[in-house]
């Protein structure tokens, strides 16, 4: 991808009413895990592991209100679903001088837990969230969404970040089964679409969903 301009790059780097990068927390957060840093790329892969070990994935924590999105809110709870997940790491990134944005696909898991379909009624996510990152002239994609600890407890490949390539979810488990099924990727986000997200989550988990926030 061609080099994109300062001005073009300007949005990527603004706080707003999800992406709080402005919040004490977050700037504290963000200055904390990359002080020792000295480029973009170590800055990013800090804050990645960070938000995908320190912030436990959590699938109950789907909402269909707006305010359980925002990235400070994401950090005190320290658990949240892909795309609150995603909105906090896009948050570090900006704080932390790094242009962030998000990135939505709409995927299969091959391996989502039978319970969970149950409740679910599908193994499709037509929302899911991760994000990208400006690094060294291009925009390299990660993906924060499932923890170490959840990974290896249900024996599932970590995704493994660099600062250089892509980091999205693997299609294939450790056995080589299926696992992620990429059926469509969306153009990449300034900001929190939450209506579009709105419209297809709330038709699967209803429209007053908060986080259960006692629900492991």
């Amino acid at each position: 991808m061609e080099a994109e301009s300062e001005k073009d790059m300007d949005i990527y780097l603004k706080a707003t009413a999800a992406i709080d990068s402005d919040h004490e927390s977050v700037i504290k957060t963000a200055g904390n895990l990359t002080r020792a840093c000295s480029t973009d790329a170590e800055k990013a892969v800090k804050l990645f592991y960070f938000v995908r070990d320190s912030v436990r994935y959590n699938l109950f924590m789907i909402s269909v209100f707006k305010e359980d999105f925002t990235a400070s809110r994401i950090l005190k709870w320290g658990k949240g679903y892909c795309v609150q997940k995603a909105v906090l790491l896009t948050a570090l990134g900006r704080a932390s001088g790094i242009p962030s944005r998000l990135v939505f696909a709409k995927i299969k898991n091959h391996l989502v837990p039978d319970h969970i379909i149950r409740q679910l009624k599908t193994n499709i996510f037509p929302r899911h969230g991760y994000n990208q990152f400006f690094l060294n002239g291009k925009w390299i994609s990660a993906a924060a969404t499932f923890d170490k600890a959840l990974c290896d407890k249900n024996r599932l490949p970590t995704v493994e970040f660099d600062g250089k390539t892509d980091a999205i979810l693997p299609e294939s488990d450790l056995k080589g089964r299926p696992y992620i099924e990429y059926i469509e990727k969306f153009p990449p986000r300034e900001d929190l679409p939450f209506d579009w997200i709105y419209a297809k989550i709330s038709r699967i988990v209803g429209t007053d969903k908060r986080p259960w926030l006692n629900r492991t």
